[in-house]
């Protein structure tokens, strides 16, 4: 009888643990979850904000160019050839690119310094660096889930395409 009781006691301790490893997994599973959603929240609001600033700029460039007759290239149009580097802001910091421009037009794109990025969300947000180069513009969408990782290399581009011009 008594190695009974303790087959049992064994028997409720043990379904008590597994119980309690449940608890913790979903309980991970479902902060992981707010933090994926309030990223994306914050994301959104930042594209908000971003698209407002850009269209800003355009207005303010579409102004100028108006007054200097000039596009925002170089004259030859396109950019000075070379390699040149911009800072962004992402999700977790700096984001620093190099961007190498040959023939007057944008040939490479790479990340160079992404510290405190997510390293999954920065992978995502790698995926604008075609878009960039396609466009020969950084005037392209950010990646959908990786808002703040994505503007932040748009940013930097924008900034060494500055460099460039």
């Amino acid at each position: 009888m008594k190695k009974f009781w303790i087959k049992m006691c064994s028997l409720v301790l043990l379904l008590f643990l597994i119980g309690g490893y449940n608890t913790v997994l979903a309980m991970r599973e479902q902060r992981d979850e707010i933090a994926r959603l309030t990223a994306e929240l914050e994301g959104s609001k930042m594209t908000v904000s971003a698209l407002k600033e850009q269209q800003a700029k355009k207005t303010e460039n579409t102004a100028a160019e108006a007054l200097k007759g000039a596009d925002a290239k170089n004259t030859d149009g396109g950019w000075k050839d070379g390699t040149y580097e911009g800072k962004g802001q992402g999700f977790g910091g700096k984001v620093v690119v190099e961007v190498t421009i040959e023939s007057g037009e944008i040939t490479c794109i790479e990340v160079k310094e992404a510290q405190k990025e997510d390293s999954a969300y920065l992978e995502m947000a790698k995926d604008i660096i075609e878009d960039i180069v396609d466009a020969q513009s950084a005037d392209v969408d950010t990646i959908s889930g990786a808002t703040f990782s994505s503007t932040g290399i748009r940013e930097a581009v924008t900034q060494a395409l500055e460099k460039a011009e």
